[in-house]
């Protein structure tokens, strides 16, 4: 049969729309112009009332319905419904990729901007936790309270009393030796601390209302119904981790010299559970908003795929590294670069035993650390940049290569100000916020050379 019968035939079909639309000449796969669908065709000769020919047509998308359709050259002699068979899903890869097909266009765009919107708010109690830290706010709310905590002290009465509960601990006991501590110092370090509570509450309320919401509509796909399951948990988690690191510094410490701070290891998991609620917010988000890339996985860009993973597991380690520097106050043991005062290997870098121990509870050996991973990080990131001027990348995966190589440069060299002038608040916070956006460049970079299932 000739084009143009087949555009005849096709134009008398009135199954579904997709049927009535294929693009041009027919082959063994045709897609509808109106929706994207892609359709795979099998031709079967048969001999019923003369020379005949049977087509099956089968959408990859929905529960098909195989047509067997008898065309002699009077036309089409009959449409029959034939063989009730589910076919295989495959992955739409049209203009709005999208991962989830069976969810329309305008609620994947809703559902991806929502779980951006979350990454944010993640972003920000991330910086707002670290601003708390660095202005020793932390321990200043010495409970709490779901519920209650909401609400912070209203009259005079109420603030003095909150403050005479704050001065039968550890912190101010240490601090008054020092400084006085007036209603007004302890009224500015509880409203940071009630910040980043309340900050984490709505990120709670963020998450859980519009995920209620979308469910009841159908438009969480069945793969994100787990992942939403996880985030919710991360979530929870979260703030179990916030109130028993908090705890960790309420606690007397043996020496009459030892500094009231958290316990740098329930810092470090509480850190590095929220870097990583804000990838798996940040990925699927990027999912649902932005159209997979048609790949040919040569063994160059298998490598530069390796090496972008690797990078973002380098990040994410050197970032919580970073914790265990906030938790002891490591950036203030030796604050030149690129030596550790004169030495490459400082003396005292094995001074605890057993030697396991240095690496998270010795001040030296932390920093050393965190330096060295940077130092590995940023190496690992140009050897990536570098691989991929090698390889055919799309304009998205190269933007995203290099967003992330620049912007591991300027971590570096936030990082070494921030140890020079001796770790301001402003610049420390500004250097945690560049491991953020460092791990964000990496989630988007390995996001793009992602494997599409066929």
């Amino acid at each position: 049969m000739s084009t143009s019968g087949f555009a005849r035939l096709f134009s008398r079909l009135s199954v579904a729309p997709c049927f009535t639309n294929p693009i041009a000449k027919p082959s063994l796969l045709s897609q509808c112009k109106s929706c994207g669908t892609v359709y795979r065709q099998s031709f079967i000769h048969t001999f019923q009332n003369g020379p005949a020919l049977q087509r099956g047509i089968t959408s990859n998308f929905q529960r098909q319905t195989n047509l067997a359709v008898l065309v002699s050259k009077h036309g089409v002699r009959q449409i029959s419904p034939k063989l009730q068979a589910p076919v295989r899903r495959t992955t739409n890869l049209g203009s709005f990729g999208t991962f989830f097909p069976d969810i329309p266009v305008h609620a994947q765009k809703m559902v991806g901007r929502w779980l951006i919107g979350c990454a944010g708010m993640v972003f920000g109690a991330v910086i707002l936790g670290g601003v708390t830290r660095l202005t020793e706010s932390g321990l200043s709310m010495v409970d709490w309270r779901l519920l209650k905590d909401m609400r912070p002290p209203q009259s005079q009465q109420e603030w003095e009393e909150e403050f005479e509960r704050y001065k039968q601990f550890p912190e101010y006991k240490f601090n008054a030796k020092e400084k006085e501590i007036t209603l007004s110092d302890f009224k500015f370090i509880y409203y940071m601390e009630y910040a980043h509570r309340m900050w984490g509450r709505m990120v709670g309320v963020a998450f859980l209302l519009p995920a209620a919401y979308f469910l009841k509509k159908g438009w969480i796909a069945k793969a994100m119904k787990a992942r939403l399951g996880i985030m919710a948990g991360l979530l929870g988690f979260q703030g179990f981790l916030g109130w028993y690191m908090v705890k960790s510094g309420l606690q007397e410490k043996p020496g009459p010299n030892d500094v009231p701070r958290v316990s740098q290891y329930r810092l470090a998991a509480h850190l590095g559970s929220a870097f990583l609620l804000y990838t798996l917010f940040v990925w699927s988000g990027l999912t649902h908003l932005l159209p997979p890339n048609k790949l040919e996985f040569t063994k160059g860009l298998r490598k530069v795929r390796g090496m972008a993973h690797g990078s973002k597991a380098l990040v994410f380690i050197t970032a919580v590294s970073g914790a265990f520097v906030a938790g002891l106050d490591a950036g203030l043991v030796y604050n030149t670069y690129p030596k550790m005062s004169d030495k490459w290997i400082p003396d005292d870098l094995l001074a605890l035993s057993p030697k396991w121990k240095n690496f998270f509870e010795n001040s030296t050996a932390v920093q050393f650390d965190h330096r060295w991973l940077a130092h590995a990080t940023v190496g690992l990131i140009t050897a990536l940049w570098v691989s991929s001027r090698k390889v055919h990348l799309p304009p998205r995966a190269r933007l995203a290569v290099n967003c992330l190589c620049g912007m591991a440069y300027i971590q570096v060299l936030l990082g070494i100000t921030t140890l020079l002038t001796f770790v301001p608040t402003s610049l420390a916070a500004t250097h945690q916020s560049g491991s953020l956006i460092l791990l964000t460049c990496a989630v988007w970079l390995t996001h793009e050379l992602r494997k599409i299932p066929k």
